[in-house]
């Protein structure tokens, strides 16, 4: 099915779809959350907001996606399967909203989750091979291809999940990354995917102006492990299938952000003698924090950091791997720059309110 307006069309009416429905949903989701109890109490300084506020949210998000993606895709073998794991993750998100379930029931139902998608036909059989001085193009993982896709799938619901710590960074970092994602789906002529990817960016769209500081409502577990499954899943149809380089890169462009972040979370923890899922106070959004940025500055910040990931996997997909590659480090010595500007700006006030304070003293 070749890209056309007709194509275009669908794609934007996917998309409002998806972002009405999610916008109109979320009030009365809100209402639902303060009902069963899922609330999210600050009881300790990884907490950003100093008063409860309901979770679930992402149940809003949720139904746009469904709905939008009813209409609009047609449901495959993959797809089905994808859907039908995607309600296990959020009836699990849905309890872990309320309950706060235990961290390895909750793995072991994302496994299953992340099964079903695997023996749906979701599979990332091969991708590119990275050493460009090989006669072998690609290459094909064989019966190891089930255990990586797992790893991917169930590595990026959670990864999604462990960066939702200030209002409205998670929902807008998965929004910036399903548009650009939306693009690629266009450039490489892939309209299911692009369909798929549109109702999930209307449906984070929709949500995202109650979720921004000061967040009116949480996505939740709901809401987080949801997108990061959904992502996952729909990045091995439109992403890993092909033969390119831009197959082996381009994901760990478009998703860096919560990648980088679950890996160096891993680390520290290990690092420390603490189990990896022990929850700290050393994400990226919390750094940012403690550099004296406010939730909005550092929620912007990183919004900057994935759009810049996501338009060099745009580059890389349309001009090649070296004018992505500068590209991506132009945007490095910016970005270099704008953080050195920053402190140089802010930091000398509190060394010379030292000054005059020492001054005084003398």
């Amino acid at each position: 099915m070749p890209i056309s307006v007709e194509v275009i069309g669908q794609v934007a009416a996917a998309l409002g779809v998806a972002f009405l429905i999610a916008l109109i949903l979320t009030p009365v989701v809100r209402s639902l959350a303060v009902k069963v109890g899922a609330v999210d109490i600050p009881k300790d300084n990884r907490r950003m907001h100093d008063h409860p506020i309901p979770r679930m949210g992402g149940l809003a998000i949720f139904f746009g996606f469904l709905l939008s993606t009813l209409i609009f895709v047609p449901l495959t073998e993959q797809y089905r399967g994808m859907l039908l794991g995607a309600v296990i993750i959020v009836v699990l998100g849905i309890f872990d909203d309320i309950y706060a379930l235990r961290a390895l029931f909750k793995l072991v139902v994302q496994i299953i989750a992340a099964l079903i998608a695997v023996f749906s036909g979701n599979l990332i059989e091969y991708i590119a091979n990275p050493n460009i001085f090989s006669s072998n193009p690609y290459w094909q993982f064989g019966w190891l291809a089930y255990p990586i896709t797992i790893i991917w799938i169930v590595g990026m619901t959670n990864a999604v999940n462990l960066i939702d710590g200030l209002d409205g960074l998670s929902c807008g970092v998965s929004s910036i990354s399903s548009l650009t994602l939306l693009v690629i789906a266009l450039l490489v002529k892939e309209p299911s995917v692009a369909l798929l990817v549109a109702a999930l960016a209307g449906g984070c769209l929709g949500f995202l102006p109650y979720n921004m500081n000061p967040a009116k409502i949480f996505m939740g577990d709901t809401g987080s492990t949801f997108l990061g499954y959904v992502l996952a899943v729909i990045s091995i149809q439109g992403l890993f299938k092909m033969y390119t380089i831009i197959s082996f890169v381009v994901p760990f462009l478009l998703f860096g952000l919560p990648i980088f972040d679950t890996c160096f979370a891993f680390a520290r923890r290990i690092a420390h003698g603490q189990s990896p899922m022990h929850p700290d106070r050393g994400h990226v959004h919390h750094r940012l924090i403690d550099m004296g940025f406010s939730q909005k500055q550092a929620v912007a910040v990183l919004y900057v950091i994935t759009a810049i990931l996501g338009l060099s996997a745009v580059v890389l997909t349309t001009s090649g791997a070296v004018k992505a590659m500068l590209l991506l480090l132009a945007f490095c010595v910016a970005g270099v720059v704008a953080m050195a500007v920053y402190q140089s700006t802010h930091l000398p006030h509190g060394n010379q309110s030292q000054k005059k304070k020492g001054d005084k003293e003398k």
